[in-house]
């Protein structure tokens, strides 16, 4: 594919000044397109949804070691007979690197992730909004959990004037009576609820991880 618009291994690639404004347009077509693809096609997918009637998505089709074995990468976005190219490029426009322990459910050895994109009523998240998100008591993480909120645009760590735009269980944060925790994200502070509180950006797009 790089050959088809001239670069070549051992060759020079002297693009001239209209190809340049081609090949630039087309990045930028191409970045839009992937955003498309993480926040709109790959979670319409069925087998990208963890709950049938939640929004929390995965962000790995295939692949997963349930026994600690090594992970074979050629096996990652394999959907029956064919790689589903949507769902690597998905996953490498918002999660930029992966790892054996990324795909590993071995408790205390591997890790499991929950992407949100959308609220309950399936919206995108709103910098301006406020949000409550509701942990079940005994959240199944051998080591830790962690909530992160991340640009939408960039997706990094959403600058959020915090000192890290993270809330987990290392954070100690307030639990309910019975166990659970609630957790809440959005642009003012809750009254009494500094510990379990992430603040978002108004007029800035997110997602969230909850990472186990």
């Amino acid at each position: 594919m790089l050959a088809g618009i001239g670069i070549v291994k051992g060759q020079p690639f002297e693009p001239d000044e209209h190809t340049k404004a081609i090949l630039d347009n087309a990045a930028k077509t191409a970045f839009k397109m992937t955003k498309v693809l993480a926040f709109d096609v790959f979670p319409a997918k069925a087998d990208s949804r963890i709950y049938k009637d939640r929004q929390w998505t995965t962000p790995i089709l295939g692949g997963y070691s349930k026994d600690g074995a090594d992970i074979d990468l050629e096996f990652l976005w394999r959907s029956s007979t064919f790689r589903d190219l949507d769902a690597r490029i998905n996953y490498f426009t918002n999660y930029y690197a992966i790892s054996p322990g990324m795909l590993s459910k071995v408790p205390g050895k591997g890790a499991g992730y929950l992407i949100g994109f959308r609220d309950r009523d399936g919206r995108l998240y709103d910098g301006n909004k406020s949000y409550r998100v509701q942990l079940p008591a005994g959240v199944p993480a051998a080591n830790f959990w962690s909530l992160t909120l991340y640009d939408a645009l960039t997706a990094s760590g959403l600058d959020n004037g915090q000192p890290f735009p993270s809330l987990g269980s290392r954070d100690q944060p307030a639990a309910n009576a019975d166990g659970s925790f609630d957790l809440y994200l959005g642009p003012t502070l809750p009254p009494g609820k500094e510990n379990n509180w992430l603040r978002t950006v108004p007029g800035k797009g997110y997602f969230v991880i909850l990472g186990l």
